[in-house]
Formats: C-alpha cells, sequence, structure tokens
C-alpha cells in the first residue's frame, strides 16, 4: 500500500502556521531575544500567559524549529532571532500578519468554489477597515524592506529620472529605488487610504523630497504623463485580464517615448500550476479579491505587446523572492 505520510503532513500543516502566528503575535521571540533564555513559568509570567498553554506552545516551536531547549529553558534559533524578532533587520513580524489575517478565508475555500466569489470584500484591507487597513500596508512595508532589495540592481534605470509606481502601496520599492538611484524621482499611485499610510512611511525614511503619492484608484484615475519608467510591483494579480491590458495601454501612453514597462509578480508557467507558490497563492488572491489570480508569463507577455510595447522580457527573481520581473520598452 502506498504511504499515507505526504497527504496527513498537508492535512495538518495549519498546525504549523497557527502556533507561528500565536507565538509572534503574544511576543515570545521578542521576549527571548530580550532575555537571552528562559524557562517557561518566567516567560508566561513574563508575558501575562497562562503557564500550561505557555510550555505547550513553546515545546511546539521546539518541535517545529522555531526555538531551542535545553533541560528546562528556551531560547530563539538564529533564523527566529533574524526574521521574527521586531526590530531585526530581516524583521518578517510585522510581514506575517497579512497571512495571519487572511487565514480565516482559507477555511472557506469550498464556499468560494462553490460560488466564484470572494469570501472577503477587499475593501476591508483596502481602506474600510482602518486597522486591517493599517495591518495589510505595514505587512506589505516589512516584508519588501526584508526581501525587496533583491530586484533593485536588476532595474536598468541609467538615464531615468521620474517614475510612476503603480499601485505601490507603502510606496517602499519607490524609497528603495530613490535610495539606490539619487538622480531619480518617485510617485506612488494608491488608494487614499492606503496612501495616507505610505505618505507616514516615506517621511519616516526621510525620503519626502523624492517619493511622492498621488492618491486615486488606478483603475479609474488618469496616469500623469511623462514618466520614463512605470512599475507595477505586485499589483495586477488582483486584476481581470481586461484590467490588465487596460492598464497597460494606461502606462504606454504615460510614458516618455523610449521609456521603460516594469512589471514584478507572480507568475506561472503556461499550465497554470507551476510554480507551485503561485498556484496557490492564486487561491488566495480569489478567496480576498473579486479578479485575483495568478496569470501566467506568456499572458503578461500577450497584454504587454498588444498595448504598444516592444522587446519584452521576463525571468523568475532569486529566492527567497517568490516573484518574476518583466520589463519592455516604448519606442
Amino acid at each position: 500500500m502506498d504511504n499515507p505520510d505526504r497527504i496527513m503532513k498537508m492535512a495538518s500543516a495549519f498546525f504549523e502556521s497557527c502556533v507561528l502566528f500565536a507565538s509572534s503575535d503574544l511576543g515570545v521571540f521578542s521576549k527571548l531575544a530580550e532575555l537571552g533564555e528562559a524557562d517557561a513559568k518566567t516567560l508566561a509570567d513574563s508575558l501575562k500567559l497562562d503557564h500550561r498553554g505557555t510550555r505547550l506552545i513553546l515545546d511546539a516551536c521546539v518541535a517545529i524549529e522555531l526555538l531551542e531547549k535545553s533541560g528546562g529553558t528556551y531560547r530563539n534559533t538564529a533564523e527566529s532571532m533574524a526574521f521574527l524578532v521586531p526590530g531585526s533587520h530581516e524583521d518578517l513580524s510585522i510581514a506575517i500578519q497579512y497571512t495571519r489575517d487572511v487565514y480565516p478565508s482559507w477555511g472557506k475555500v469550498k464556499k468560494l468554489v462553490k460560488r466564484g466569489r470572494p469570501v472577503e470584500k477587499p475593501e476591508v484591507h483596502l481602506g474600510q477597515d482602518p486597522e486591517r487597513t493599517r495591518t495589510f500596508v505595514m505587512a506589505m512595508h516589512y516584508r519588501a524592506l526584508s526581501i525587496g532589495r533583491t530586484p533593485i540592481p536588476l532595474l536598468d534605470l541609467s538615464g531615468k529620472k521620474k517614475i510612476l509606481d503603480i499601485g505601490g502601496g507603502p510606496g517602499t520599492y519607490s524609497v528603495l529605488i530613490a535610495q539606490a538611484n539619487p538622480e531619480v524621482e518617485c510617485t506612488v499611485m494608491d488608494l487614499p487610504e492606503v496612501a495616507k499610510i505610505a505618505d507616514e512611511l516615506i517621511q519616516k525614511q526621510g525620503m519626502s523630497g523624492r517619493v511622492k503619492t498621488l492618491p486615486g484608484d488606478y483603475r479609474v484615475t488618469p496616469f500623469p504623463g511623462g514618466n520614463d519608467v512605470i512599475n507595477f510591483f505586485g499589483v495586477l494579480h488582483q486584476e481581470s485580464p481586461e484590467s490588465i491590458l487596460n492598464l497597460m495601454k494606461k502606462a504606454y501612453h504615460s510614458l516618455n517615448p523610449g521609456g521603460t514597462l516594469y512589471v514584478m509578480d507572480m507568475m506561472t508557467d503556461s499550465t497554470h500550476t507551476k510554480p507551485r507558490f503561485s498556484a496557490l497563492f492564486a487561491v488566495n488572491m480569489a478567496l480576498t479579491t473579486d479578479s485575483g489570480w495568478v496569470f501566467s508569463d506568456t499572458e503578461l507577455k500577450g497584454w504587454v505587446e498588444q498595448a504598444g510595447f516592444v522587446n519584452f522580457s521576463v525571468r523568475p527573481l532569486p529566492p527567497p523572492m517568490p516573484h518574476w520581473l518583466a520589463t519592455a520598452q516604448k519606442l
């Protein structure tokens, strides 16, 4: 008989996610970073948690290699210190809060398949609920800070002065680009409630002089003209094919001759089944947005060329980035 181990592991994979989310939310990794190491009672008392519950989740963290245990004391692993302690250089503790927030929606996949509509209104994390919106924007910000420097050196910005960042969220990629290219000025277009948070983040990073926001719905708001580069970073996977084509046409008309288009996004191959994460992420997007999915690289090529662009190219980015980067030019 075949081994059922893979199926059983798949069925219980959410156990690990829930332990990660709870431990991060409760401050376990942060407190252990402060104390160095501690037993369960000390940690529970310092975080005002139940003793038994604390011991159970700490042992679970050891089992999934987020903590180490020696005798009765616990300490962070090197991985947890790097990625799960708030304020660390590669902190992902806020970034994973978005995944935590969409976790309840994943319990309703059957409902999505039956109805064909999202189980959560996208407006919830895009302005309707201020707390969810802030969590979403901050998660995108810290995720970009942690792993988003990878694509910046791959952008050919020589001689480019003016960049329009469509659906740029927290503006983090624009800030990173402006920091690496002193001659560049960036404009970030996103919804008013998102742009408001982006303004705060841009100011905190001292880049308000060269990174501005333009509040608006990119589906209907005209793109300002005179741009040398237009970026769509992690935004098109919530758009229908018709919308993507329309956005490509808007981008084409707002670029200067010789301008460059960059699209960084989840993509699949032509079968829509590989890479694995992209195929799963398509379900995630359908759960929370009206037109969410993940398109293929060949589909993107068709829309870009139909809009008038030439010299299209695309490649997957190196890990840990799960995105692909595409580029094309306006003659």
